[in-house]
C-alpha cells in the first residue's frame, strides 16, 4: 500500500512562492490561526521530502536565525525534528537536519519507492521544481496551498507552478485562517 504524499507549498495571489523588496515572510500576514493550524499540520508523524535546493535554504535560513525570529516558529521547528529525506545528486551527508538522508538519483524514482516503502505519510514544503516533476508523474496525492492575500506582481519570485504540466483540481478542503489566508487542498489529476 502506498502513504500519501501532499505537496505543501505557500503562495501569494498572483502565484508566487515568494517575494523580494521589503516583503517580509509570510508576506507578513501571519497570525496567530495560520501559526497554529502549521503546528497542527506537522505534528502529525510523516516524513519530510525536499529537493538539494529547498533543504540548502531551509539550513541556511535556519542558521542565520535567532531563537526570536519568524524563522523560528513552533512549525518550522517541528518540521526539522521530523525525519526527512533530502532528494539530490549534488549532497553528500550528514547534513546539517536531525534526521535527514540523502536520497541519490531522480526523484520521480525515489519518491515512488519512498510511497511504497514509507510506514508514514510523506510531505514537501517548497521545492517546486521537484513536486512539479511528481505532480507530472502521479506521485502527487495533495496539493496543499495556503495562499496569502497579497499580489507581488513586480517583486514575485519562484512562480509556484510554472512550466508545470496541466491538471484538473477536486477541491478536498479549504479553511480561511487569521480572516484572511486560504488554505486549499485539492487532488489533482493529470489534464487529458
Amino acid at each position: 500500500m502506498t502513504v500519501t504524499y501532499t505537496f505543501d507549498v505557500f503562495s501569494s495571489l498572483d502565484g508566487f512562492g515568494a517575494a523580494g523588496g521589503d516583503w517580509t515572510g509570510y508576506w507578513g500576514k501571519q497570525g496567530p490561526e495560520l501559526l497554529a493550524r502549521r503546528l497542527d499540520l506537522y505534528s502529525e508523524e510523516q516524513r519530510m521530502v525536499f529537493g538539494a535546493n529547498t533543504y540548502r535554504a531551509f539550513a541556511r535560513m535556519l542558521a542565520s536565525s535567532t531563537e526570536d525570529s519568524d524563522v523560528r516558529d513552533p512549525w518550522v521547528t517541528r518540521m526539522r525534528e521530523l525525519p526527512a529525506t533530502v532528494v539530490s545528486t549534488t549532497l553528500d551527508g550528514p547534513l546539517d537536519w536531525p534526521d535527514a538522508d540523502v536520497a541519490r538519483g531522480d526523484a520521480v524514482d525515489v519518491v515512488a519507492r519512498l510511497k511504497e516503502e514509507s510506514g508514514v505519510p510523506l510531505r514537501s514544503h517548497g521545492s517546486l521544481s521537484m513536486n512539479r516533476a511528481l505532480m507530472a508523474a502521479g506521485l502527487v496525492d495533495r496539493v496543499q496551498v495556503t495562499l496569502f492575500p497579497v499580489i507581488t506582481g513586480r517583486t514575485g519570485l519562484d512562480p509556484v507552478f510554472a512550466g508545470a504540466a496541466d491538471f484538473d483540481l477536486d477541491l478536498i478542503g479549504q479553511r480561511t485562517l487569521d480572516g484572511r489566508v486560504q488554505e486549499l487542498v485539492y487532488r489533482p489529476a493529470l489534464h487529458g
